[in-house]
């Protein structure tokens, strides 16, 4: 039977005993589903910064005012939730400039933190008083870095084990995405230089990043852009330009991305961590795809002690190649087009198949506007020249994160049959991912929904309560309505949630577009107020 109200709707035969419960588990919902207390922090200074930092609570998110903050590091110790993560961020992409005098910047220790389109800067008198900007370990899982710009660290992230409740873990499921990392002069040093230093964790992500010039003055001389090792698994590369000497071009060894670096300490390798087990299996499980890599003294792509690894459609220009190394890698390399040629060394076993391999840089330079910059303009139709290559279900994109043409497609990191893109800037795919949106385990750190909610109001403390007094005062108003027939319908006022989730934000992009945004054994961390210290490692020769 229709109701007064004219909309068709049948009361239910209970009365209105009945609407009052279903009301309460209505709102119970809406309450449950975002944090109730979330608050929007909007700091001015570095005092402030560290004060919200370390009183900051799942759901926050502290806006960095433009300006400059002078810092000597902040400890992130509080745990957020995939539906109420942590977020630091920047009012105005790279407008707050982060200065580190220190040798470990941010120190992430709790689960759910994500950095946002900040500029940070090491300012060290001396190179190995500037370690790492970011120190991820221990359970610090969903750990995300994006739209930032990172400047002269030895490893602008460093990620290890750490000891929690007496047991050794490594934080997993990290996303370090649309970011420019890179110094601006060698670093004098003989410890490790990794821009991305991955020591360990499971299903970590690198997407998009813009990598270049890090180049290490002592010790071995010997850097890498990127590494995953350690014992981690299904680590993704994907859709990065590396760029090892673009503006430093010092005698040095450099290598572009890596699974297995230069090898890890048994006592800090998984799963074992004992001194008496070797590190067998540096990495497993782990996929290069759709990556640029340019400029490099030795190998572009470094596989040692990786098993089953995936090496696919990527365009290495002016490096000495693809190394499969030792007797534990293993894998295949598929549709990658390169100067320098696929290998195995030392006993390491894989299949290669349309690979186009010994590709003169002079031929590179006839294809494209300038290869040695990272600018891959096509001259002309460059189908023929290169050639196609059967596709893989595993890379439905290409480099510009373009969907692949369906049977062939050109090989290498871009499909000139889907025409090209500016390559100097790693492109943003739909939604901030690759158009596939499912690389292994989902994207790491980017799961949850917004804090704010549909119907969330702000409070004067900048905490978020108007859910729960939107819930009982409709069941107040509610409750006092005894004459049904004649009551009017109330309306839900929705005003804007604030977005707190990765995935409801498309990454901001670089600030300028000319030079777009964007170590190593592990090392023990015990003891301590956070359950770590910093040491000196051994050198990361590629052995």
């Amino acid at each position: 039977m229709p109701n007064g109200y004219g909309d068709g709707m049948e009361r239910s035969r209970s009365g209105p005993g009945q609407l009052v419960i279903r009301t309460v588990v209505v709102m119970f919902a809406i309450v449950s589903a975002s944090p109730a207390w979330a608050r929007d922090v909007v700091v001015t200074n570095t005092t402030e910064l560290v004060a919200a930092i370390t009183a900051a609570q799942p759901g926050d998110t502290i806006s960095l005012e433009d300006g400059t903050y002078a810092s000597t590091g902040a400890s992130c110790s509080a745990v957020g939730t995939a539906a109420a993560p942590i977020v630091v961020r920047a009012r105005h992409p790279l407008g707050a400039k982060i200065e580190f005098d220190a040798v470990e910047g941010f120190k992430v220790s709790g689960a759910y933190w994500t950095f946002e389109g900040l500029d940070i800067r090491g300012v060290c008198p001396i190179d190995d008083a500037c370690e790492h900007a970011f120190h991820v370990f221990g359970a610090a899982d969903h750990f995300t870095l994006t739209s930032s710009r990172v400047r002269d660290f030895n490893a602008q992230l460093k990620v290890n084990i750490g000891t929690v409740n007496g047991a050794i873990v490594a934080p997993n499921a990290g996303l370090v995405a649309f970011n420019e990392l890179s110094d601006t002069r060698p670093r004098n040093t003989a410890n490790p230089v990794t821009k991305l230093n991955i020591d360990g964790g499971d299903d970590w992500i690198v997407r998009g990043n813009y990598v270049h010039d890090g180049t290490k003055a002592g010790g071995d001389q010997t850097s890498y852009a990127v590494f995953m090792k350690s014992g981690g698994k299904r680590g993704v590369m994907e859709r990065n330009l590396v760029i090892c000497a673009r503006d430093d071009q010092t005698a040095a060894t450099r290598i572009g991305l890596s699974l297995g670096g230069g090898g890890t300490a048994p006592q800090f390798c998984a799963p074992a961590y004992d001194a008496s087990v070797p590190c067998a299996v540096e990495h497993e499980g782990g996929t290069l795809r759709n990556n640029i890599i340019v400029n490099c003294s030795d190998v572009g792509i470094y596989l040692n002690r990786a098993r089953d690894s995936k090496v696919l459609f990527n365009t290495l220009i002016a490096t000495a190649g693809i190394d499969f190394r030792f007797d534990t890698t293993s894998g295949e390399a598929h549709g990658n087009l390169l100067t320098g040629v696929v290998r195995t060394r030392d006993g390491a076993t894989m299949t290669a198949t349309s690979n186009r391999e010994a590709v003169a840089l002079s031929t590179f330079q006839t294809w494209y506007v300038a290869p040695l910059v990272g600018d891959l303009t096509a001259i002309g139709d460059l189908v023929t020249p290169i050639g196609t290559v059967p596709t893989r279900t595993e890379v439905p994109d290409d480099y510009c994160a373009k969907p692949r043409s369906s049977g062939m497609t050109v090989g290498g990191a871009i499909d000139h049959l889907q025409g090209g893109c500016v390559t100097t800037v790693p492109p943003v795919g739909p939604d901030g991912g690759p158009s596939d949106h499912t690389p292994v385990n989902g994207d790491a750190g980017m799961d949850g929904a917004s804090a704010g909610g549909c119907c969330s109001t702000q409070t004067r403390d900048g905490s978020r309560g108007g859910t729960i007094c939107l819930a009982i005062g409709v069941l107040l108003g509610i409750g006092r309505k005894r004459t049904w027939p004649d009551a009017r319908p109330f309306a839900l006022t929705s005003s804007r949630g604030r977005r707190t989730s990765n995935r409801s934000r498309t990454p901001r992009r670089f600030a300028r577009r000319r030079h777009p945004v964007r170590r190593g054994a592990s090392r023990r961390h015990t003891g301590g107020r956070h359950g770590h210290r910093p040491c000196r490692c051994r050198d990361e020769r590629r052995r």
